[in-house]
């Protein structure tokens, strides 16, 4: 048997996302070259890898015993590939991270333009989701670092405090509440409320400190919907759909332009903070060392 490792790249890919064509996705090939690659590796071991439950491709116990076995080479490819980054002092190239919705999408892309500004050959690929869904991700070591607004319950992960929040009650300025200066939970829990979806850093914060301070949970709310996105969230408190918490970033412009308005809440305060996250058990890559080196000091201008 002589194994090559991107056919042990591939294998692996195939087995953690349990379909050819997201692993194809992944490792940017086609979908019949992915197949291609898995069975050629097949006919060299002698015997099947893979087999299809339903919609999921699984591994049997051979594909088991080669996927782990496959692992510790492709680490070591990777230590390798780090070590010699390291020694010849490369600063060229591309990283990917992965950020929650308010760092994603109202902080970091001004960052990443002042990184360009000073590392102009390092390519920053930013991608967007909910707080567990970064954390996951960095914990499988799909991203290397990302950006969360909550520590969440994924284990391995080490949290580096960068920028603090706060959530606040946000209403339209035709809103009835619009001229007041302060709301009790009690009369807000009565309103029409937005929440966002499971798995947000902003949900679950506000889950948290209700249960803290009020010994309440969400279900005390007239959830009238579940929206995606602060962007989602802003645009029905503008249609009046109802009022939402959400981070002060992201409604800041809006504020300013007067279609928001901000309500204090009279026994409820929500500060919170972002984190830089990575997975304890991997070596950052010297690239990625660089941005988060960029980030902290960034912060520390701040």
């Amino acid at each position: 048997m002589d194994f090559d490792l991107r056919q042990l790249e591939i294998f692996c890919k195939v087995v953690e996302l349990g379909s050819f064509s997201k692993a194809a996705e992944a490792v940017h090939l086609a979908q019949a070259s992915v197949s291609e690659r898995v069975a050629t590796l097949e006919r060299m071991v002698g015997t099947k890898l893979l087999d299809r439950i339903g919609r999921e491709i699984v591994p049997n116990k051979a594909g088991e015993l080669l996927y782990k076995r496959a692992l510790k080479h492709l680490e070591i490819k990777r230590q390798t590939c780090l070590e010699f980054e390291e020694f010849l002092g490369v600063r060229k190239g591309e990283i990917e991270i992965g950020a929650s919705t308010i760092p994603g999408e109202y902080i970091l892309p001004g960052v990443i333009r002042l990184f360009r500004e000073s590392y102009p050959d390092i390519t920053v690929r930013l991608r967007i989701g909910d707080s567990h869904e970064i954390s996951s991700k960095v914990s499988d070591g799909e991203f290397e670092l990302g950006v969360v607004g909550s520590k969440g319950k994924v284990k391995g992960l080490v949290h580096k405090e960068l920028w603090k929040d706060e959530l606040v009650l946000v209403v339209s300025s035709s809103h009835r509440w619009a001229r007041k200066k302060s709301i009790s939970l009690e009369d807000l829990c009565k309103e029409p409320f937005i929440l966002r979806e499971a798995g947000s850093g902003t949900r679950r914060m506000l889950e948290q400190r209700l249960k803290k301070s009020h010994a309440i949970g969400l279900d005390a709310f007239q959830v009238i919907s579940q929206l995606g996105s602060s962007t989602a969230v802003k645009e029905g408190i503008k249609q009046d759909l109802g009022v939402s918490i959400i981070s002060s970033r992201a409604v800041e412009a809006a504020v300013k332009a007067g279609s928001l308005r901000i309500v204090l809440m009279e026994d409820l305060s929500l500060p919170r903070s972002f984190y830089l996250i990575r997975d304890r058990r991997r070596t950052v890559s010297p690239l990625s060392r660089v941005f988060s080196d960029f980030l902290e000091s960034e912060v520390s201008k701040t």
